[in-house]
């Protein structure tokens, strides 16, 4: 029997895009899914569209935050919901290969493995692929991690019966980077799936589209989060620097 899959998807003004993202979930051949999806306050037609689908297929379920409280707070609010085996992650602009669920779940429980991540394939706005897939390391540890965040968080997937709910910080930027870091300080090692999963939707006006911005939070995340010295959080930003320089 397969083991259920809790999908969490934090959506915020994304009426251009949900329909897509979901029904790329909807697409998937493994089927014993749940997709939790949490409004952060939409002023558009998103909420309109989510429950489109909501009357179509009772495995997608909507969370309303009451005020706007960004993307951390609606991921931890629908982990906390979360009734499967796996936790796994996919935004409100992004997709997934119809066998990304099948064959990573299938990876993780034949080798035992708590995190899991995939290559990925990056698309703009419009949905026109860029020709570029990024293919992270086969196995990635704490430290790792820190040099470089290799794991998107549309391709990464964590066993919670054996490392429970681990939440996101509380920050603004990089709280999927946060993310990892704690779950690789409860086991030794993140492995990558084989295949290309996912397509990343590369938009202007995202916050993680603004580079100098996402050092300077990660800054702030090895400082008040990993509680590294002011020193060791400078050097893992120039490892992080280094690292963009070199692709």
């Amino acid at each position: 029997m397969e083991s259920l899959v809790s999908i969490i998807t934090p959506s915020y003004n994304c009426q251009d895009f949900i329909s897509e993202t979901i029904s790329s979930v909807l697409s998937q051949t493994y089927k014993n899914w749940e997709m939790i999806i949490v409004d952060d306050c939409s002023s558009d037609q998103s909420v309109q569209t989510i429950n489109t689908f909501i009357q179509s297929d009772s495995r997608i379920k909507l969370i309303f935050n009451d005020i706007n409280e960004g993307a951390a707070v609606s991921r931890n609010k629908a982990i906390d919901q979360a009734r499967g085996k796996y936790i796994a992650f996919l935004d409100s602009d992004d997709l997934w290969r119809q066998d990304k669920l099948e064959k990573q779940i299938q990876y993780m429980e034949e080798n035992d493995i708590a995190l899991s991540y995939t290559s990925y394939e990056l698309i703009n706005e419009t949905g026109k692929r860029l020709n570029k897939i990024i293919i992270p390391s086969e196995k990635l540890a704490y430290k790792d991690i820190l040099k470089e965040n290799q794991i998107a968080c549309l391709t990464a997937i964590y066993n919670c019966h054996i490392i429970g709910k681990v939440h996101m910080p509380l920050i603004r930027k990089r709280q999927d980077y946060g993310l990892w870091l704690s779950i690789l300080k409860k086991i030794p090692s993140a492995y990558r799936a084989p295949g290309v999963s996912a397509l990343y939707r590369v938009r202007s006006n995202s916050i993680s589209s603004n580079k100098i911005n996402l050092l300077k939070y990660n800054f702030k995340l090895f400082n008040e989060y990993e509680e590294l010295s002011k020193l060791n959080s400078l050097k893992y930003v120039v490892w992080n620097i280094y690292r963009r320089l070199k692709k």
